[in-house]
């Protein structure tokens, strides 16, 4: 079980996580303290994995508000990378995603880190379930990984804003800096 927080760099959140992976799969829970430019929020947050870092799960609930619970699966008539919802419905908008993006954690960048395993100078093109919060509005976005240093260094790219970072990541993929967003500290 390992066990990280982050603090978002302009002071105002704290999140604390922790995974537990097993060689069956990776299960992430996270409390987050924050706030974006116009709401403070409350939000707990539960990723399952496979063994290989692929989502199959992700539970989403802010204090007081709104929930949020999606599901992937492989199907066998076509349905790769299939989401669906709470009630079992089809999320058509969401096929081909993998990984998930949830805009008040650094942490959903460690998933395509290990999923992907890039070598340097490697860059991935991928397709996201990209969960804004506090709306816990969910939508697909383009994103790529560019392998800047095996690591410790990573290029994200928001294919459909424009936004770039380069990441700092530990040996195990776990984000240490994410410039102007969050850094580690513990």
């Amino acid at each position: 079980m390992k066990t990280m927080r982050w603090s978002q760099q302009d002071g105002t959140g704290l999140e604390h996580l922790v995974l537990d992976a097993t060689d069956n799969g990776i299960v992430v829970e996270s409390a987050v303290v924050g706030e974006d430019e116009t709401h403070a929020f409350g939000l707990v947050y539960r990723i399952e994995c496979d063994a290989r870092w692929q989502v199959t799960r992700l539970a989403l609930k802010l204090a007081g508000g709104a929930s949020l619970d999606l599901h992937r699966k492989d199907g066998d008539n076509g349905d790769a990378h299939a989401w669906t919802g709470a009630n079992g419905e089809l999320l058509e908008q969401l096929r081909g995603c993998i990984d998930v993006d949830i805009t008040a954690t650094p942490f959903t960048n460690t998933l395509p880190i290990r999923r992907l395993q890039l070598a340097r100078g490697e860059r991935r093109v991928i397709r996201v379930a990209y969960v804004r919060v506090p709306q816990l509005s969910v939508s697909a976005v383009e994103q790529a990984y560019t392998c800047i240093e095996p690591d410790h260094r990573y290029r994200y790219e928001g294919l459909d804003t424009g936004f770039t970072a380069d990441i700092t990541v530990d040996e195990n993929g776990f984000v240490l800096d994410y410039p102007g967003l969050y850094k580690r500290v513990a």
